[in-house]
């Protein structure tokens, strides 16, 4: 009986199980890698790519049962055609992927490694401002004249102020009554506000695709819904059947707002540019700071 024991804790000790050493960058790779996945999973999920997915799924059920049964003319077929299903998938999703990249790169965890590539970045805008775009949307709601206002933030709308014509005008409420009023030449479009300027009018935006919007919205809602799916402006909106106003951002609209929830929004609008300009004035004292060591350091070299 001992001899056989022997041999079991001989054995058991020769099939000893290897040690686990976990390091600090085997952590962070299953991090990374787990918000890649989140990642991709919620844009499936929340763009068109989901329908496709599901059909995309059901071929890979069909593929599955190919393998299964070894149908050897399928599996070449099948074997031959994945490339070409690859590139065909980058040219079907490709509005999709450019978004999910431009989103990526709106992260917080960026900021520190992009600040400098930003690009111009929106100037907050002052109280007076704010108070006058609230005011021209409160009176033109009360008369029932359709406007369309898109205020930039921190993402540029450079692309779609060239659609329109170009005003460059401080932001006050009788030029945007006048601007939306019936018959007139700039009254068709939207406005583009960047800080306290008007930057153009009659602009064309693109029109949302969300099926899930209500179906008597017109194209002045959906075009407003649309600009702020794929940048993160604020859209005011004055509808010209009901005269109540919504508000648009991040793909999300909220209708019959009120003044007070207007004017919260507003604010909100103005306070989202301050980390801007704080990046922004950092960026300028890293110049300064960097001009003044090259100055000094050119000087000793003359010495």
């Amino acid at each position: 009986m001992t001899a056989f024991l022997n041999n079991i804790s001989r054995y058991f000790s020769l099939m000893r199980m290897p040690s686990i050493h976990i390091e600090v960058t085997d952590v962070i790779e299953v991090i990374i890698l787990s918000f890649l996945v989140y990642t991709v999973l919620l844009w499936i999920k929340n763009t068109r790519a989901w329908t496709l997915m599901k059909g995309i799924m059901v071929l890979c059920f069909f593929v599955a049962l190919i393998y299964i049964f070894e149908m050897d003319t399928l599996i070449f077929l099948v074997e031959k055609g994945v490339n070409i299903a690859i590139i065909a998938a980058v040219i079907i999703f490709q509005p999709e992927l450019r978004r999910a990249l431009e989103r990526i790169g709106e992260k917080d965890f960026f900021s520190g490694f992009l600040s400098g590539v930003s690009g111009d970045i929106t100037e907050r805008c002052s109280d007076e401002t704010v108070r006058e775009i609230e005011r021209a949307a409160l009176e033109m709601a009360a008369v029932k004249t359709g406007a369309l206002i898109v205020l930039e933030q921190n993402e540029t709308l450079t692309e779609y102020e060239r659609t329109g014509i170009t005003l460059n005008a401080l932001v006050s409420a009788p030029l945007l009554i006048n601007i939306f009023e019936h018959n007139t030449p700039l009254h068709d479009g939207a406005v583009l506000i960047k800080g306290d300027t008007i930057l153009s009018a009659t602009c064309y935006l693109p029109l949302s695709e969300n099926k899930t919007l209500d179906k008597s919205l017109g194209t002045r809602h959906r075009a407003g819904v649309g600009i702020s799916e794929v940048t993160d402006s604020l859209t005011v909106i004055v509808s010209e059947e009901t005269g109540k106003i919504s508000v648009a951002r991040r793909g999300v609209l909220k209708k019959g707002l009120s003044q007070e929830a207007l004017r919260e929004q507003l604010v909100l609008w103005q306070n989202k540019s301050v980390a801007g300009r704080k990046r922004t004035d950092r960026d300028g004292l890293i110049r300064k700071v960097s001009s003044i060591l090259k100055k000094g350091a050119g000087q000793d070299e003359e010495k």
